[in-house]
């Protein structure tokens, strides 16, 4: 599994991104980060070209409490392979990518709005 066990109980915005890491609910992450309704976990992604539809085995976990994830690519907007987007598809889970900064404020407004939405979010410098 490509989540890590490190995580945070909970769903909350993305208060700020950059340096390396994110910064939530009043803590601090160094990495990639991935936001699942059940928790934010560490997430092993350290650039785009190490994402495979392994790096997704938490989402599919929880396909039934999301209707979309959104890809933060790092600093440029990548379109995720093929495959990626085929276990996507058969998942029955939206998938949309964009660049890190891009999918934090698309994560938030979507998390305001109570939407079911996830979110696995590479880390930028």
């Amino acid at each position: 599994m490509s989540v890590s066990s490190a995580r945070y109980p909970g769903r909350a915005p993305i208060d700020a991104y950059g340096n390396g890491g994110f910064r939530f609910a009043a803590m601090s992450h160094r990495g990639s980060i991935l936001c699942l309704p059940s928790g934010i976990y560490a997430w092993g992604p350290a650039a785009f070209a190490e994402i495979g539809v392994d790096s997704f085995s938490a989402v599919f976990a929880e396909k039934a409490a999301l209707d979309l994830v959104i890809l933060g690519t790092g600093r440029r907007h990548e379109l995720a392979g093929a495959d990626v987007r085929r276990a996507f598809q058969e998942a029955a889970v939206g998938l949309e990518t964009m660049d890190t900064g891009a999918a934090c404020r698309t994560y938030n407004v979507l998390l305001a709005e109570g939407r079911p939405v996830g979110a696995a979010l590479l880390a930028v410098d």
